[in-house]
């Protein structure tokens, strides 16, 4: 019997939804893209946090390189109708990212939409957008500034470097880094700590962070995708593209 792709399990009042593509390292896969969408946007009423993590041995590691090859703007497009990356952002519900391993391009711009961010010793970042020959479309140029600053966020983004836990934690990307065998447990006390406090208070102040950073995500955010999905459209090399990258990622990504 096949696995679901997103795991879903209750602990009291706080979800755990893990990304469930070990093989593939979570790539972000069309199906994979419309059930994490699903997950995220039916947790009801009863659930005060959610935890979003993934199977190991990654968080997220790419977008689906063989299916962008194939698809070229159709797979792009799939991020606009369901977009699992815009979901996490949206949540009125508290979300925690427990980073249990690679987080690059589009897993990370998932992960920039949790609240904060709790990660494994084992836990990697980039954003590989440039290396892959794409601009970032999912809110990479609108979040990454708030965590870490304008001048580091286009540093890892014009670089496409690779940051390991203890400088993401260094940086402000994760505000804390724990033993690999310790993160779930670590993550679900945070948000057992968020669920304790009473519903209405805890939507209010998520609301107000949330209406606080809007005034200078939401232009980033409107800016990004027009400039990035005009550069989709007009590039005519995306399935090459996406064929170099994934021969060369197949050499060079060790997890």
């Amino acid at each position: 019997m096949t696995e679901p792709l997103v795991l879903i399990t209750d602990n009291g009042p706080v979800r755990v939804l893990t990304l469930n593509r070990p093989k593939a390292r979570n790539a972000l896969s069309r199906d994979l893209i419309k059930a994490t969408y699903t997950a995220l946007t039916e947790a009801d009423d009863g659930v005060r946090a959610v935890v979003l993590t993934g199977a190991d041995p990654a968080f997220c590691a790419v977008v689906d390189l063989k299916e962008a090859q194939r698809g070229g703007l159709k797979y792009f497009e799939e991020f606009r109708s369901q977009s699992c990356i815009a979901a996490v952002a949206a949540m009125r519900t508290p979300i925690i990212g427990a980073i249990n391993g690679a987080t690059f391009t589009g897993g990370l711009e998932m992960a920039l939409g949790c609240d904060f961010l709790v990660a494994s010793e084992r836990a990697v970042f980039a954003d590989t957008h440039v290396r892959v020959g794409i601009l970032p479309g999912g809110g990479m140029t609108a979040r990454l500034p708030q965590l870490v600053g304008a001048a580091m966020a286009r540093r890892l983004s014009m670089t496409g470097e690779v940051v390991d836990a203890a400088r993401a934690e260094h940086i402000g990307l994760v505000t804390e880094v724990v033993p690999h065998e310790r993160l779930l447990d670590r993550a679900l006390e945070l948000a057992g700590q968020i669920a304790e406090i009473p519903g209405p208070v805890m939507l209010g102040l998520k609301e107000i962070y949330t209406t606080g950073a809007a005034a200078v995500v939401d232009p980033a955010l409107a800016a990004e995708a027009k400039i990035a999905f005009a550069q989709h459209r007009d590039f005519d090399g995306l399935e090459d593209q996406f064929r170099a990258v994934s021969e060369r990622n197949k050499r060079q990504i060790e997890i």
